[in-house]
Order: structure tokens, then sequence, then C-alpha cells
């Protein structure tokens, strides 16, 4: 089974380097491989500043941008108050470069048409079901309710020919408003539209907000959903403050449910007034406003019924959680930062001292490594050879997957990975050593070799599941709670406790049941690591009536033979021999001589029974017989 995995792992990586850009050694993060830094200074608009939030939001864009872009291991920070540093490993593509440079921006659109996030070849429905939506009329403040795009409903342009390109020109010379589907859903649009597959993390990378007069086609961040919007008719610069909390009863207490509270400045108020006097007489999806925060759709409310929100407030309400509604918060604040960012400058940065904490880091993995093998050798004799093996194929399939990894996922490996990665040595030897030192106790008490394994394999596999459980755990909270290198430390950690976990029950354990069939091993010879005078039991020996026992000698072992020959003694007090029972010549011997011993024997006592001192007799030729063996 493991083998089989390593083919597979192998052989992609083999295809991939033949058919595609794979390479047989895995990709390196900015510390070892070195990259492209830019640095963006914050430029505030007319007399506003910038704060610490500011920049704390604009990090949280750009992220989103190169995480999408499949860029890993990028070191995105702030620098003094007002600029931004991104690190970028490798030689970045122009186009992941150009979503660094450009600033973010926010918009409200219209919503023209929504489906499922994936490529569609079916038409929209020529006209739109309407949707029952909740409303908040009789609410102090006018609210717009979030609720989960509906199947694309917007009225479909016809379909493109298939020989010649979709037409990008409208239906008609005018649109009446900017909900006028028949006008912006030109067939270009709709082809775009259809063949747009949100699944696709390069779909999501943002930076491209469209052009503001047209419509405009794009997913939501997590691409669940796909859009058609018109053009622009609110910038986010109106949005005067955005925050989270409870909703608020009519009563004027306060509910249970996770709200966004929206406030506008005094154009954007006058044009929310239009917007939601024109949607009111629309059903859905096109009575619906998207909100776009760098080219994706982070919510796209709908308006309650019977609702113009003419104040600038709004309440947009749904199945928000305090996290979810906190995030929808901070991101629409961003559109109302008061800064735009400008590239300071762009170089070329080398990994020299990554390189050489990756040369110390590698020698320190080595020595730390031949030490475990010192030890294995010396603890296990023989026996140790089985872990230099099983360290061998883990490094092997760690290796493996991190490669397999970097040309699939574009992961990078960076120097707190590598530290990951040594440390993993220590955990892979510890199994081994919990695995083994059960065998041992197993052969302490009088097993075979093949029934120590199996026994002590039913002992050593919990508590190895449950140490590598506890690491497993940790590298998963690290992971989600870390944030730059760390993240690369606790991803390479949880890695190989995967990988150990696979080794053990797929390599170590098997080839253990093979080891246990070598006479070498089974014998106890001095060599193996399994010599039962090392391990404190004594030597095989014979206790008489044909029986062999291995263990310390103690009452119950000498008594338990004083069966008649050839009879097994019950199992439970007569401990099973490393080198198994005699020959058939060998109990023919015994059992004569234990039948002359007994002929010799004196009389009984007077009032003990012949059995009884025959029983007794035999006891004791079978205890001479077996010190003189």
């Amino acid at each position: 089974m493991l083998g089989i995995l390593i083919v597979a792992i192998v052989a992609s990586l083999f295809a991939g380097t033949r058919w595609s850009d794979a390479t047989w050694t895995p990709n390196l993060a900015l510390d070892l491989e070195g990259g492209t830094q830019i640095i963006l200074q914050a430029k505030p608009i007319g007399d506003e500043k910038v704060t610490s939030n500011t920049i704390t939001q604009a990090i949280d864009v750009i992220r989103q941008r190169v995480d999408s872009s499949g860029v890993s291991e990028a070191e995105i920070t702030s620098q003094g108050s007002d600029q931004i540093v991104v690190g970028l490993p490798g030689k970045p593509s122009e186009e992941t470069l150009k979503l660094v440079r450009t600033s973010a921006q926010m918009e409200f659109r219209p919503v023209l048409a929504t489906a499922v996030g994936t490529p569609t070849t079916d038409q929209a429905s020529a006209a739109p079901t309407p949707t029952a939506t909740a409303g908040a009329a009789t609410e102090p403040t006018p609210a717009a309710t979030e609720q989960a795009p509906a199947e694309d409903a917007a009225t479909p342009a016809p379909s493109p020919s298939a020989s010649a390109p979709a037409s990008d020109t409208p239906a008609k010379a005018a649109p009446d408003n900017a909900s006028d589907a028949a006008y912006y859903v030109t067939p270009a649009v709709q082809e775009q539209f259809d063949k747009l597959d949100c699944t696709d993390a390069a779909n999501r990378t943002g930076g491209t907000p469209g052009d503001p007069d047209k419509a405009f086609v794009t997913c939501d961040p997590e691409g669940v959903y796909k859009y058609i919007l018109g053009p622009v008719e609110i910038e986010g610069s109106e949005i005067a403050s955005a925050s989270s909390g409870l909703n608020t009863l009519p009563s004027g207490g306060v509910g249970n449910e996770w709200v966004v509270n929206l406030k506008l400045k005094s154009k954007g108020t006058e044009q929310f007034t239009k917007v939601t006097t024109r949607l009111q007489g629309l059903t859905d999806p096109q009575n619906r406003f998207a909100m776009v925060l760098d080219g994706l759709v982070i919510s796209s409310p709908s308006l309650a019924p019977n609702v113009i929100i003419s104040n600038g407030q709004a309440e947009i309400s749904g199945s928000f959680t305090r996290e979810s509604a906190a995030t929808l918060a901070n991101q629409l604040n961003f559109g109302a930062l008061p800064v735009t960012f400008e590239p300071l400058s762009e170089e070329h940065i080398s990994a020299t001292l990554g390189a050489e904490q990756l040369e110390k880091g590698l020698l320190a993995g080595l020595i730390g490594l031949i030490l475990v093998v010192l030890y294995s050798m010396l603890q296990y004799r023989a026996l140790g050879l089985l872990t230099v093996a099983s360290l061998v194929v883990a490094a092997a399939l760690t290796y493996g997957v991190i490669t397999l990894l970097s040309w699939t996922q574009g992961y990078r490996l960076s120097l707190p990975g590598v530290a990951g990665l040594i440390v993993a040595i220590g955990i892979t030897a510890d199994s081994f050593i919990v695995y083994f030192e059960r065998i041992r106790d197993e052969l302490r008490e009088g097993r075979t070799l093949g029934a120590a394994v199996d026994r002590g394999w039913e002992r050593a596999r919990r508590t190895i599941l449950a140490s590598d459980a506890v690491n497993f755990i940790a590298a998963i909270v690290l992971y989600l709670l870390a944030v730059g290198g760390v993240r690369g430390f606790a991803f390479t950690l949880g890695l190989t406790t995967i990988i150990d976990v696979v080794v053990v029950f797929l390599f170590t354990h098997p080839m253990m049941q093979l080891i246990a069939r070598i006479r070498f091993f089974n014998t106890g010879h001095p060599l193996s690591g399994l010599d039962p005078r090392r391990l404190g039991v004594d030597a095989t020996r014979y206790v008489g009536r044909g029986k062999v026992a291995t263990g310390p000698r103690t009452a119950t072992t000498d008594e338990a033979v004083t069966a008649d020959a050839g009879t097994p003694a019950p199992a439970s007090r007569v401990p099973v021999g490393v080198g198994g029972g005699q020959t058939i010549a060998e109990r023919r011997a015994a059992a004569k001589a234990a039948a002359q011993d007994a002929s010799a024997a004196p009389p009984p006592p007077s009032g003990v029974s012949p059995d009884d001192a025959a029983q007794e007799s035999g006891t004791e030729s079978g205890r001479t017989e077996g010190n003189e063996h």
C-alpha cells in the first residue's frame, strides 16, 4: 500500500516534468529563494489622516489578491505608520505585481443576474421569479435584508452564434435605468457570465473593478456565486461608517440577531434614496444592490418590501454571526478609507541570509538524525536498522508530498517549514521507540517474538495515535492562529505527523511482522536487540516432564509442569519459551528419564496416597532434570 502511494507520487511528478511545469524540487519561499519586494506608500485624500486601521484593512485586501493568484508564503507587513511592504517569493508574474500595485475600490452596483459559481450552459429564464423578502418597514431604521442569491433571472440575451464572436452591442438605444437588463446584458456579457467559473481561484483575485458605466461580471470571494452587475451608482467614498452589532427591536430593546449598520454621507444618501426607490418595483434578483470591494461582491442584500431608505442609514440583516458581521463591517469601512496607495519602490531581494540559515538548519537536522540513528543502533542493535529504514521512507514520502504540493497548490517551503521537518525526526523516532519497547515488554513476560509483536502492536498503536493526535491538533491551532512564517512551521508539522502515522501503520509494523519470522531475531541473538538475557529474562530451560519455559524462575512456573508427560499444562501457568517446545526425540528421552526416576523413588510415607507420592516424585525429578539440563 505504501509502495503504491510512493510510486503514484513519483509517477505524478514525472508526468508533470514532461508535460507541465513541475520540477523534482519543491519551490522555496522568500526567505530561502529571494524574490520581489514592493513598498506601497499611503496617500491621504484631502485633510484626512492615515490610521493603523487603514493600513490593516489594506493589508487584508492585498493578501486576498496575492493568495487567490496562487502565490503562497508571501510576506505582507506594515512599515512605519503609512507604508505597506509586500514580499513575493521567486519571480512573480506581471499580473500578480499589477494586483499589488492597484488600489482597491468600493462600489455599489445593481444586481442584474446571479447564478451558482460554476460554468452554465442553460440560458436564464425569460421572466424572473418573484421572491418574498422579509421586511423591516416597522423598524425605526429602514433595513435591507441579506439573502442567498437565486438562480439567474435576467432577461436573456440572444444566444451567440458558434461561428462568430458574441456581440457587445446593446439591444436598445438607451437604458431605462441602471437595472435595465435588456440594455446592459448584451450577448457578449451573457457569454462571459455563462463561461465564468468562480471555483477557480484565478477568477477571484480581484483588482479589476470594471468599467463604471457598463455591466460587470464577477464572483464573490468564496466562489459560491457569480453575478452580472449594472453600472456603478454609489462610490465607496460615500460611506461614512459601518459597524456590526445586535439588532434593535421595534420596542427599543436589543435583539439576538447580528446585523451590520451602514451610514452614508450626504451625497450618498441622495443617491441611495433614488436606488431604493427604483428597486422597490423590481423582483428578485433585480431588487438587490451589490457591494463590490476590489472587484468582488462581498454582499448582495435585497431591499425589504415597501421600504425606501432616504436617511442614508441601512441595516443589513441575515444569517450573520458575530465574526461574519464584523468582517462585512470592516470591508465596508475600507470603501470609506480616505487614502490611495502608490508604489514607492520595487526591487529584487536576495536570499543570502536565508541560505546561510538554511545551511545551519540542515546541519542541525543532520546532526540530530545521526544522533537518533546512533541511539537506535546502541539501544536496539540490529532492530535499530528498522528505525533507520522507517526514517528513510518517511523522508522520501515527505519530500514527494511537498514537491507535489509545490507543483499543484503553489506551496513554498520556508525556513520555519524546514524547522518543522527537523522536529518531525524526533516525533517519528518516538513512535518507533514506543512500539519497540512494547514488544520488549511482552518478551519479558515470556511470549514468543511473534506473539509479542501482535500484542505489543495492540498496545503501542493506541499510544502512537494519541500522541500524533495531540501533535496534529497543536499544528492546526497554530496554523489557524498564526500568520506568516509560523504557519509554514505549523503546516509541515501537521503534514509530517500524518506521514508518521502512515509509515508506522503501513511500513514499520508489517516489517516487524516479517522480522519476527527470521531466526536471527526470534531466537534472541545477542546482536538482534531482542536478547532475553539483555532484557532481564532467563534463557530457555527444561523444567521437567518434556516442558521448557522462558522467564524468571518462579514457584508458579516450576509447579506448572507436574502434569503427565505430553499433557500441556494450563497456558496461564506455563510461559511459552522463545525457542518453542522440544523435538520428538527430546520429549521421548525426557519421558524415559522421568519413568526411571519414578521407579527409583522411595515408597510413600504412611498416610500419603500412591498417586500423590508419584506426583511429588515426578515433580522433584523434573526439577532435578531441569537443573542438570
